[in-house]
């Protein structure tokens, strides 16, 4: 009987945990190293390797990564898969085997490079993503593609929404890459077309604040929806007070007001606000200084006719 080859998992944290059951299940597993994790995350994760005789390394750091390397040769595994590790591999230690490394990116390349790809296809209201898996080189997510497996993105998802189902599709990619690779000594691959690529950095909070003069209603729920949960919600202003809204949706009726971002109406659970496409949405979810709050509770404290958001 043919040998199964041996992977390890380099990842950041819970997006990786369906392809780790994954991957152990059909034995695949042979070591875990996590970049950054919580220390709770961490202490379960070496717990378990250490009940299930797999190796296990934590990298919480970039310098951390020096020990990469020589872990790597004690493990001696025949692939290597990054899904979510935060921190950038070296040179050094992609020279381990440059077609042993294989990273699973959660959005479409190369038009989505970078950290939060979940975050920018929401924002940017496309239809559907993908699970990217390519060659890993010394720059984040310019390695050639082996191939896009398309997700679609469904009405109303929020980023915890959409992750959720991405970790389970990657884990199903994996562990059918794994079995590929299990009879291939290589994988057929392409360079990304760079005219097409894009590199979104980190959000800061310009890109997570809602902009009620420029923003259509469509947008604010996107951005709203990207939010949720990682972020809260989207960022706004209300009565001098920097807020978040978490969950709100459009409403089919306009409401030809000049005064955008003003409260409209309210009734016992929403708050109805003027947008600048004459359209208007109903917040029904806030975060504030005082916690998490619907709607009405949010009214309970705070006088919120005739003013304004932003």
């Amino acid at each position: 009987m043919e040998k199964t080859i041996k992977i390890v998992v380099l990842c950041g944290g819970k997006f990786a945990f369906k392809a780790l059951q994954s991957l152990a299940i059909e034995k695949f597993l042979c070591g875990i190293g996590i970049g950054n994790g919580e220390k709770s995350i961490v202490n379960a994760l070496e717990n378990q390797c250490d009940e299930n005789g797999i190796a296990f390394q934590s990298f919480q750091n970039k310098s951390s990564l020096n020990k990469m390397r020589s872990w790597l040769e004690v493990v001696n595994p025949d692939y290597i898969f990054s899904i979510s590790f935060p921190f950038l591999i070296t040179e050094e230690i992609l020279s381990f085997g440059p077609t042993k490394f294989i990273n699973f990116h959660p959005g479409p390349l190369p038009q989505y490079r970078g950290a939060m790809p979940i975050f920018e296809v929401l924002r940017n209201q496309e239809k559907e993503t993908a699970v990217s898996v390519h060659y890993m080189n010394s720059k984040f997510d310019e390695g050639e593609l082996l191939f896009k497996d398309a997700v679609s993105i469904e009405a109303n998802d929020t980023f915890g929404k959409l992750a959720m189902r991405l970790s389970n599709h990657t884990a199903q990619v994996a562990l059918n890459l794994a079995n590929m690779l299990q009879f291939a000594t290589k994988i057929p691959s392409n360079k990304q077309d760079e005219n097409e690529a894009c590199y979104y950095e980190k959000p800061e909070l310009v890109d997570t604040m809602i902009n009620w003069k420029r923003m259509s209603a469509d947008e604010i729920i996107a951005l709203i929806n990207a939010c949720n949960p990682w972020h809260v919600g989207a960022d706004t202003f209300f009565d001098g007070e920097q807020i978040k809204i978490v969950n709100a949706s459009k409403l089919e009726e306009t409401h030809n007001d000049e005064r955008i971002g003003f409260v409209l109406s309210t009734d016992e659970n929403a708050i109805i606000v003027a947008c600048s496409d004459n359209e208007q949405i109903k917040i029904d979810l806030l975060s504030s200084d005082y916690g998490i709050m619907n709607a009405s509770q949010f009214m309970s404290f705070k006088k919120v006719e005739n003013k304004k958001f932003g």
